[in-house]
């Protein structure tokens, strides 16, 4: 099966939108609390994924969550502590673009933390989880899939684009080498984590169109009936002439070279 066309995969997303705003009016109506964790190698697609949901969605209701590095006083906190003031609120969704998962990815396998705080997160990770959902937080946890190759391909991209250069970091250099390693990660963390209160869900991200329709199809029949009549806003004409912009004190600009 080909790479998915851009014009099918924007047909086939539509629809899928349109559930997630219909989702997320029930999410603020029934007062729930939604938290989407996106996890998986670099360049994997998380960034991809998490736009696809929240493109349409109210950003002050839809929060994306992508922290940097912790500060000095951070790394002296509990490891969970600086996630969990990101947590979602009544009526809130929020989207976190990597997690407190670091440990068991990233930090693991570049030995960014000792072997003691990568077991101890292994055995609290799952207490921290059902903590959340024995508290109505409706928590999904998903592992996007790639290839050695694929990686590749998108790393280089990631090279020869000024615009994507961004996204490549020194971390993101030194990990090309160690996929065995953190495949190993992965299945150990698995092992730790995957539970019946806070199952993960890997999806194949080789096809980055097709691993967010498959994403987002599968976050959507997961939730309850989140259907929740929009009410019809009526938009009567305005009486009279319309008015046109004047302006006393500044004008707006205008120097954008446009050719005709």
């Amino acid at each position: 099966m080909g790479k998915l066309k851009r014009k099918e995969y924007d047909e086939l997303l539509q629809p899928l939108q349109l559930e997630l705003t219909a989702m997320a009016r029930w999410v603020q109506h029934s007062g729930q609390r939604l938290l989407v964790l996106f996890e998986g190698r670099d360049t994997a697609g998380k960034g991809g994924a998490i736009q696809a949901i929240s493109q349409h969605l109210n950003p002050r209701q839809c929060r994306v969550v992508a922290l940097p590095k912790p500060t000095d006083r951070e790394s002296t906190q509990w490891y969970f502590q600086r996630y969990a003031s990101h947590l979602p609120a009544a009526g809130e969704i929020v989207l976190m673009d990597r997690s407190w998962y670091n440990r068991a990815g990233v930090e693991r396998v570049m030995g960014y933390c000792s072997e003691a705080e990568y077991q101890q997160f292994l055995h609290q990770a799952p207490v921290f989880e059902q903590l959340l959902v024995d508290d109505g937080i409706l928590l999904f946890k998903y592992w996007l899939c790639v290839d050695q190759a694929q990686q590749e391909k998108r790393f280089a991209e990631r090279h020869s684009d000024p615009l994507k250069g961004w996204k490549l970091s020194p971390v993101d250099l030194k990990s090309r080498s160690k996929y065995s390693a953190y495949t190993e990660a992965r299945e150990a963390m698995l092992r730790a984590t995957h539970r019946d209160a806070a199952p993960w869900t890997l999806v194949d991200f080789n096809d980055q169109r097709l691993g967010r329709l498959s994403l987002v199809r599968n976050l959507l029949d997961r939730l309850p009936d989140t259907r929740v009549d929009e009410p019809v806003l009526d938009l009567p004409k305005l009486k009279g002439k319309l008015h046109v912009e004047h302006y006393d004190v500044l004008r707006p600009i205008e120097d954008f070279p446009v050719q005709d």
